[in-house]
């Protein structure tokens, strides 16, 4: 990757080779933590300070909610999106639970959608962007984190070969995780074909690797731009002090 993360692509290349092993399973386990951790603030497990503390660090509030060109999102829909789609899939489908999200948290991140933020418009990422409470958000993502962790922590080399249940994926559509739009509801299908370990080897590891590759070459952008597709004006943009 050019802009976040090059080394993690090796870690995550290790652990694909060695997560379904069931002689490898605790090594397969370190290296999930290990290249999860570097995917969350540092806070969320009490290490030292990484990429993304750099990532999200000195951004101003306003910067959360730029659009740099038509064919990109924003930072806070980023955060939004990685943090659903790991609730969901660890909460519900690697752990056989439930999802943290609930009305509490959508009221504390004054969030205006439920769902992974799939299908969104331009206008409605922009209208997230400028309600959505980035303090609460970053709280809310670092809980998921924590969560995540619990789980792996937990499993066993049968569990990382153990299919998706279809129930799992019916409670995430009955629940708005995802909704029935076309660009939204693939999702259920894509998760579907995956074991644990499958789900383990995307959502909250590459999936996120890609996203917050993105944010960098966003910032650095925004940084050395003086146009953009889309601007928000940080007035709900509480930050973490």
């Amino acid at each position: 990757m050019k802009y976040f993360g090059e080394s993690l692509s090796d870690v995550h290349k290790a652990l694909n080779k060695i997560i379904r092993k069931e002689d490898e399973i605790e090594r397969a386990k370190f290296l999930f933590l290990d290249l999860h951790r570097e995917l969350h603030l540092s806070e969320m497990s009490e290490g030292e300070e990484n990429e993304v503390d750099r990532l999200f660090g000195d951004l101003k509030a306003d910067e959360y909610a730029i659009m740099p060109t038509d064919k990109d999102e924003t930072i806070a829909w980023v955060l939004w999106h990685i943090a659903r789609i790991e609730d969901l899939t660890m909460g519900i489908l690697a752990g056989g639970g439930n999802q943290l999200f609930d009305d509490g948290w959508k009221q504390r991140m004054n969030s205006p959608i439920t769902d992974t933020g799939n299908s969104l418009s331009d206008d409605e990422i922009m209208d997230l962007s400028r309600k959505i409470n980035v303090a609460e958000l970053l709280h809310y993502r670092n809980e998921v984190g924590i969560r995540t962790r619990n789980i792996v922590k937990n499993l066993s080399s049968a569990d990382m070969r153990t299919r998706v249940p279809s129930s799992g994926l019916d409670k995430i559509l009955s629940e708005g995780g995802v909704t029935k739009q076309e660009d939204s509801v693939w999702l259920l299908d894509f998760w579907g074909k995956k074991d644990v370990a499958g789900i383990l080897l995307m959502p909250p590891t590459r999936h996120v690797m890609l996203h917050l590759n993105d944010c960098c070459k966003w910032k650095e952008f925004f940084r050395t731009k003086k146009r953009y597709h889309g601007v928000g004006d940080g007035s709900n943009q509480e930050l973490l002090q």
